[in-house]
């Protein structure tokens, strides 16, 4: 296999896996960086999920979680944390586990942090009708 036809299989077993736990928004990704980066899209897709992603170690639910928890704790990651609040629902976790996530967050990272991050879930859940979220309380 030459080095551009093995760059390709990573990149397609990326989008295969990126694609499937995020419902098909992945090609709005790739668009979205084709004008100024398609380099870093390539990588998103082909290391981060061709690579990273796709590993037994962590079943995509638990790795939701993992990136959930950071990107929250980042903060000014909102477009990040839509497609992956998405794609958490898309793999199993409920509203209700995304709310504690980020509520968890909160004591690490600060309020404002999870207090953005929870108004980007509301959109989320809003959109998919899924509002009001059950907390169980």
């Amino acid at each position: 296999m030459t080095e551009h036809e093995d760059r390709q299989a990573r990149y397609d077993r990326g989008m295969a896996v990126f694609n499937e736990v995020s419902g098909g928004q992945g090609q709005a990704v790739i668009d979205s960086l084709a004008d100024v980066s398609p380099e870093l899209a390539h990588q998103t897709i082909a290391w981060g999920f061709g690579e990273i992603y796709r590993r037994p170690q962590l079943v995509p639910r638990d790795r939701q979680l993992v990136t959930i928890g950071m990107l929250t704790a980042l903060g000014g990651c909102e477009a990040q944390l839509r497609v992956h609040v998405n794609t958490s629902l898309n793999v199993g976790l409920t509203p209700a586990e995304i709310v504690e996530a980020m509520l968890q967050a909160a004591g690490y990272c600060g309020f404002p942090r999870a207090l953005n991050a929870t108004a980007v879930a509301k959109e989320v859940f809003a959109a998919r009708g899924l509002l009001p979220v059950d907390t169980g309380e």
